[in-house]
């Protein structure tokens, strides 16, 4: 919750000395209050909707805190937290807890340029080097797609679809689904059966 993304387990035992592993792990995962998949030789974990309104109960009811200064200390902040939340209306998933900045809007200041030269493929690759950061960084289809032209919704897909197969290129679903906006949603692209919203793309 603290970290307000997902999180693997090497890091969570470097920043907090803790691994979410064996029957822990896989008891949050069959309450769904925790959604961890295998990435690499570890896994990660993110926070699902049901584990946050577990710990917004828990934040309500009271957490049993240890004695001594620890103790004192913890629940001097919970109960900071508790009237952060009462004064300003928001819920606990609306707190800004990650140390991320926060991505820039998805909404053009200006009008974008599209891309009209080369096949569709082409044209998704100029596009990518134009929104990404550096090589292999995560681009939002829906800030992707109003770059191409003309392509049809269905040669975009396509294209896309066949990209995959690339091993420079990763088209993945974004696993926070609370950051997800109609328009996000709407650019998604269908690939056995799940949405995908981002694409990266890595030096060839």
């Amino acid at each position: 919750m603290v970290e307000g993304k997902e999180v693997t387990n090497p890091y969570l035992e470097e920043r907090y000395g803790v691994t979410l592993t064996g029957k822990s792990r896989q008891k949050l995962n069959d309450l769904k209050l925790v959604e961890s998949r295998k990435q690499g030789r570890s896994f990660s974990h993110l926070l699902d909707d049901d584990g946050w309104a577990r710990v917004a109960k828990e934040f309500e009811d009271g957490i049993p805190m240890p004695r001594g200064v620890a103790g004192a200390m913890n629940l001097a902040l919970v109960s900071l937290t508790r009237r952060l939340l009462a004064r300003t209306g928001l819920q606990l998933n609306e707190l800004p807890l990650s140390e991320e900045t926060p991505a820039a809007p998805e909404v053009e200041t200006t009008e974008p340029v599209e891309i009209e030269s080369g096949d569709v493929t082409t044209r998704i690759r100029a596009a990518y080097a134009k929104l990404a950061d550096e090589p292999g960084a995560a681009v939002s289809l829906a800030r992707l797609r109003p770059l191409l032209g003309d392509a049809t919704r269905e040669e975009v897909d396509s294209a896309l679809k066949a990209m995959l197969h690339l091993p420079e290129v990763n088209i993945d679903s974004e696993h926070n689904q609370k950051v997800l906006t109609p328009e996000t949603r709407a650019a998604a692209v269908v690939i056995g059966d799940q949405d995908k919203h981002l694409i990266s793309i890595g030096e060839r």
